[in-house]
């Protein structure tokens, strides 16, 4: 199996190679392909990102094709994982998939050692089980975590807390309260770990276990957003892990075709800061009614929006043929009837997809409805623009407890007895974000944040130094 990317320019076998083992999802692969591009920009690095064959997708194979040497993509052949139930979440097929991906891997480094300068293997936060075959081969391993430092100390701390813990951490009649954290409510926390009697529990037990074998861990995340935990993270104490807070690593904006997106420019001749730009992720839907009552919510809220509409998730028109029945007199036909036609001159509705950093990073654009996804939110920390928190899975629940309690950049919309969160909440939050003393709030610190985001990016700052202490320490063991 060979890898693809590398020509002339790999730097030849004395440059100093990294490899980086990427698990599924734009918000693992995205932020790992950014530290590739800054791994070679800075360090003249050569870089192979490894990823699984049983999880490749569209987008993911875009994404990887995109990278130019001399920074390479290898994919390892599938393996079976037909034997888990059929309901089995994502976290405990990735990481099945690594350990029975464990021997081609280990042919695939071993190789890449005869080839080029090796000098660490980073792993992502589900690949953990790569570990010991780094260290077989003499190779030091090292933890990416794509997230932030409050999902980063539940990981670490989470088999002290099931030693400790009886019931459910739904159940907890209080808080739960971790080190230098936001106290995050028990029904919020990461929702892999929510039903302890599920595989996938212990696989979020077995991989916070093995983060303590790592001999370092790097993060997508920066001191400023969370001072309080990153003071804790990175005493110097026995047993203590280094941290290298090396973000906000976001995609890079990409020139040509978006640039002509009919999204900008119908930002282009909207008042400065006055849009809502709505977007759930690539990986988040509503439900039909919800959907409704989140239009309606928009309509009554009589701010501008730009709203990228997901077909919902209990049905409506599927992702296989939304685009043929859709008609000019009704492109959506799970929203409310009308709803298009009564907002046409202040709501933009585009299918799946928009160019979301050009989005964020519009002068029009004045706040951003989002699902709290952390790529998506660093995102929009560094374009400065303030959120409206609207959590759907995985960590987005923690992470919006986070946003708007901690770093009080975020809003948070209440839902009904029901689960709905209605259209009157919709339009209060929506016009407090954009209109109100609480937006404006949250509008000055998102701003300060942004500086300090931009700020770690630059020469001296603290995001590159911190990726050059730990490159410095690669280099230092060859």
């Amino acid at each position: 199996m060979e890898a693809k990317g590398f020509g002339k320019s790999d730097g030849g076998t004395d440059a100093p190679h990294v490899v980086l083992l990427a698990t599924p999802g734009a918000g693992h692969l995205i932020p790992l392909a950014e530290l590739a591009k800054l791994l070679v920009a800075r360090h003249g690095f050569s870089v192979t990102i490894i990823s699984f064959t049983v999880f490749a997708s569209k987008a993911q194979d875009a994404l990887l094709s995109s990278l130019a040497p001399p920074i390479a993509s290898l994919v390892l052949p599938a393996v079976p994982f037909d034997d888990l139930p059929p309901d089995s979440p994502i976290e405990t097929i990735m990481s099945v998939v690594v350990v029975r991906s464990l021997p081609t891997l280990r042919a695939e480094l071993s190789r890449l050692q005869a080839s080029f300068n090796v000098l660490a293997l980073v792993a992502d936060l589900f690949g953990t089980d790569s570990f010991a075959v780094a260290r077989d081969l003499g190779l030091p391993p090292y933890l990416f975590f794509p997230s932030n430092l409050l999902a980063l100390s539940l990981f670490i701390h989470l088999p002290e807390l099931d030693a400790s813990i009886a019931c459910e951490y739904r159940d907890l009649p209080e808080p739960l309260r971790l080190p230098g954290c936001v106290p995050i409510p028990g029904p919020d926390l990461l929702h892999p770990i929510q039903d302890r009697s599920n595989e996938v529990y212990r696989w979020i037990l077995h991989h916070g276990r093995q983060y303590r074998d790592a001999e370092g861990i790097i993060v997508n995340s920066f001191e400023a957003f969370e001072p309080d935990a990153a003071k804790v993270l990175k005493q110097s104490e026995p047993g203590q892990i280094p941290l290298y807070l090396v973000g906000p690593l976001t995609q890079s904006r990409a020139a040509g075709a978006e640039e002509d997106a009919e999204c900008l420019r119908w930002l282009d001749k909207q008042p400065v800061g006055s849009v809502l730009f709505v977007s759930f992720g690539s990986g988040g839907a509503l439900t039909t009614a919800q959907m409704a009552e989140l239009a309606l919510g928009l309509e009554m809220s009589g701010q501008r929006f730009l709203w990228v509409v997901r077909s919902p998730s209990d049905g409506g028109n599927s992702s296989a043929n939304y685009f043929t029945t859709q008609s000019k007199a009704d492109p959506f036909p799970f929203l409310p009837a009308g709803f298009l036609e009564r907002t046409r001159e202040v709501g933009l509705l585009i299918p799946s997809w928009a160019p979301q950093v050009a989005v964020l990073s519009h002068a029009a654009t004045g706040g951003f409805l989002s699902h709290c996804g952390w790529n998506s939110t660093l995102e929009s920390v560094k374009a400065g623009v303030p959120i409206i928190a609207w959590p759907l899975f995985a960590e987005q629940r923690q992470n919006a407890v986070m946003l708007a309690e901690g770093a009080k950049i975020a809003l948070r919309l209440r839902a009904a007895e029901d689960g709905l969160v209605p259209r009157e909440e919709v339009a209060r939050v929506v016009k407090e974000l954009m209109e109100g003393e609480e937006g404006k709030a949250a509008r000055r610190r998102v701003s300060g944040l942004q500086e300090e985001a931009l700020r770690g990016l630059e020469e001296g700052g603290a995001a590159l130094e911190a990726l050059d202490e730990v490159v410095n320490k690669w280099k230092s063991r060859n």
